[in-house]
């Protein structure tokens, strides 16, 4: 597994919120609201560039949050942002509490079920109305690699051990 990367990614621009450079935004945080308290936002595209930009205002809206950022003046800069990670830097995070993890610490772990099971790697988490969804791919020599797609909450999330990479969950091997 990689070290702990010093960004952790808590949100998603999404689309533009009106004309002035406003943004939606994806909060990964309970609750969503609470993403407004860091000022400085990383943003990182699938390119792979990444800027910083300082939070300037930000409010809830409905289940997510919408925000205005410093030089983001109208809705299409606003757009140039769409889909972009936001990301905070590690040091300015608090410690996560017992059974809390980071999604970011989590991707590249191994996964096996409470059967002994292997059910491949963690690849990345999807947000679905049920909560979080961790996406677990076992090349396992396949084409298309076979996903697992595990519900990433308390109940199904047993153990997680960092240090040795592995996330130990109670979901089956297959869906009937």
């Amino acid at each position: 597994m990689n070290a702990r990367s010093p960004w952790v990614e808590l949100g998603r621009i999404g689309a533009p919120f009106g004309l002035a450079g406003w943004v939606h935004v994806a909060s990964f945080t309970d609750p969503p609201e609470a993403l407004l308290e860091y000022r400085q936002w990383r943003l990182a595209r699938a390119t792979g560039e990444a800027i910083t930009l300082r939070l300037e205002d930000g409010r809830p809206h409905g289940h997510a949050v919408v925000a205005r950022l410093k030089g983001i003046e109208d809705r299409d800069a606003a757009a140039r942002l769409t889909g972009a990670l936001i990301e905070i830097e590690r040091s300015a995070l608090p410690e996560p509490g017992e059974r809390q993890h980071y999604r970011t610490d989590l991707i590249g772990c191994e996964v096996l079920n409470t059967e002994g099971c292997r059910l491949g790697t963690v690849r990345y988490f999807v947000d679905a109305p049920a909560g979080a969804v961790m996406v677990v791919e076992d090349g396992g020599g396949e084409s298309p690699a076979r996903e697992h797609w595990v519900l990433a909450d308390p109940s199904h999330l047993l153990e997680v051990d960092l240090t040795a990479g592995r996330v130990l969950v109670d979901w089956p091997a297959t869906l009937e």
